[in-house]
């Protein structure tokens, strides 16, 4: 059949325009498809919801003074910006940015923004570590050191405290492997490990680990819990070697891709590495610079180059949005509404305190109550916090405090005060807001 050219342009653009809608439709569907766990940990493909998250779609008249309210609590404590998101029986209703994102390059925080996590971080590593328990990768009563333990090769094989072999991955878990910071934080003390074992370089986590092997423990391992960044780094190795992937690499494909996060990854330590969508960080107004993390001679801020932030990895090195983080914790908070990654056995497990220990990854609570994690670096705080009555949120922000890791626990009264002034929640779920709907306003 033949066409005159006006007719052949009017079916040539209908035709692009149906094929058009329907790459809409299909790539709309995957954007807003829930994530669910399966028997072997594989999803769909789904883009992050960070590419369409907006402050927008959170404006309403029943937040508006929780919003005024955030926004007053930066400007005294002269926070540069934040983030808030709220789920609420495994939906989210609430993700919102305040303030300034990079105040420099003049951009203002919205929801899709990602952030250094800091102690965060630690609830992933235990999260992966739990998953290799219950896929018959580790035990956690296993050893880590000595002849029999998961590290017993090069360079792990020179004890200075005999007690070092009765480390299990358990003991790490709730720091009580018997670290202590008696001489400092070896994660953020590069310059010293770099001196004192005459390296070239900055130190590897394989070195980190080995140096701290050298000094005697400061107690026996389960006797006493003393908070150890070192104890995650620790893990993180042990994750890379029960699993022969890098530590990064087995949380995402096994952990967090699962749960639907597709835009969590571990930090970079300069501002131009940062990721597209990452915040600037800002330390407090008394902060001073100090020696760079790798001896070069440079000052500079901790939060740009002072601390490696690229050696914390399990310990602290994460960024991610709220929204996505809470998605994460959706996938281990034992609500039914939400299907788990982890048994209800693991879960109970990582929340039991035996003799008065930590939890495992969170910092405080009870399996009937309240969960929390806290976490400060310089350039962050964040806090996450899971309720007994179903509302579960994280607040982290782009500048430290002078109250330093105390912050949070101000940051969690502001969110008390803040929440108490909503008149109504929204009842939408933006996890399952598609393309088309996440341009609208709720």
């Amino acid at each position: 059949m033949q066409f005159n050219p006006r007719t052949r342009k009017i079916l040539i653009f209908s035709a692009t325009t149906l094929l058009l809608v329907a790459g809409i439709v299909v790539l709309g569907t995957r954007r807003c498809s829930k994530p669910h766990a399966s028997t072997n940990n594989t999803v769909e493909p789904y883009i992050s919801i960070n590419e369409w998250l907006t402050n927008e779609l959170c404006d309403s008249q029943g937040t508006a003074k929780l919003d005024q309210y955030i926004n007053r609590f930066l400007q005294r404590w002269d926070i540069r910006g934040g983030s808030l998101a709220v789920m609420k029986h495994g939906k989210l209703i609430y993700s919102k940015g305040y303030g300034w994102a990079d105040e420099e390059a003049g951009i203002r925080t919205d929801a899709h923004h990602i952030f250094r996590v800091a102690s965060l971080s630690k609830l992933i590593t235990a999260a992966a570590v739990m998953k290799m328990a219950e896929d018959s990768l580790l035990s956690l009563n296993e050893t880590v050191f000595g002849p029999d333990g998961i590290l017993h090769e090069e360079p792990f094989t020179e004890l200075r405290d005999k007690r070092m072999k009765k480390i299990t991955v358990e003991h790490l878990l709730r720091h009580q492997g018997g670290f202590t910071n008696a001489r400092g934080d070896l994660l953020f003390s590069t310059r010293d490990i770099m001196r004192k074992e005459d390296l070239d370089s900055v130190p590897t986590m394989d070195q980190v680990i080995q140096h701290a092997l050298s000094y005697r423990l400061g107690y026996t391992p389960g006797q006493s819990s003393r908070y150890s960044n070192l104890g995650y780094l620790i893990l993180s190795k042990i994750i890379e070697v029960r699993s022969g992937m890098d530590y990064e690499t087995y949380c995402q494909e096994t952990i967090l891709k699962p749960a639907g996060c597709y835009d969590m990854h571990l930090a970079k330590n300069r501002y131009e590495d940062r990721y597209p969508n990452e915040v600037r960080y800002y330390e407090s107004h008394d902060a001073t610079p100090i020696p760079a993390y790798n001896n070069s001679g440079d000052s500079l801020y901790r939060s740009y180059g002072g601390n490696n932030i690229e050696g914390l990895y399990g310990a602290g090195g994460w960024v991610a949005s709220p929204a996505e983080f809470l998605r994460f914790v959706s996938v281990i908070d034992a609500n039914e509404n939400v299907p788990d990654l982890l048994s209800k056995s693991s879960l109970r497990k990582m929340m039991s305190r035996p003799n008065g220990a930590s939890p495992i990854g969170w910092a405080y609570g009870s399996w009937d109550g309240n969960w929390i994690r806290t976490g400060n670096l310089a350039g962050s705080s964040a806090i996450l916090k899971r309720q007994q009555n179903g509302l579960c949120w994280i607040f982290i922000t782009n500048t430290s405090s002078w109250k330093g890791s105390r912050f949070p626990r101000y940051m969690e009264s502001m969110f008390r005060t803040a929440s108490s002034r909503v008149s109504e929640w929204p009842e939408h779920d933006l996890f399952d807001l598609n393309q088309s709907s996440a341009s609208q306003k709720l």
